[in-house]
């Protein structure tokens, strides 16, 4: 249950653009400072960079009418409570915009890309689903 909370609360953040700075603690030290990241594609930095531009939907996007909200959060609590798929799938992008939810972002396996889908075209109130999940190979 605490894994699903913060998994949440770690998708509303993406979702939403918080940012929430990573410290460590240096024994010398008791201030928090900022860490950087080791790995440069850890927060999937290529594909904001692609984000940017007018051509692909982002969750800037999302309708504003209530049916478009409950889809997107139906989805999100899917993906999250099906414990078969990665970290990744669990944060992927859904926006729903007049009934059509766009499905963007890194998983895991082609299973996961299609797992994902189905789900989103199960959805009551679905119109259609534009699948841009990306099977990441890394």
């Amino acid at each position: 249950m605490q894994i699903r909370l913060m998994l949440l609360a770690f998708t509303f953040m993406l979702t939403h653009q918080v940012a929430v700075a990573e410290t460590t603690e240096s024994p010398s030290s008791s201030v928090d400072t900022p860490r950087s990241r080791s790995d440069p594609d850890a927060e999937n930095t290529r594909l904001n960079v692609r984000d940017k531009g007018d051509a692909t939907v982002t969750p800037e996007e999302q309708g504003e009418q209530p049916a478009d909200r409950e889809i997107t959060a139906t989805i999100r609590r899917a993906v999250v409570e099906d414990d078969s798929l990665s970290l990744n799938a669990h944060n992927v992008k859904i926006v729903t915009r007049d009934g059509g939810v766009t499905l963007r972002g890194p998983v895991d396996s082609k299973t996961e890309r299609a797992k994902i889908a189905k789900l989103a075209e199960q959805t009551v109130g679905v119109k259609r689903v534009d699948n841009q999940l990306e099977v990441d190979v890394d």
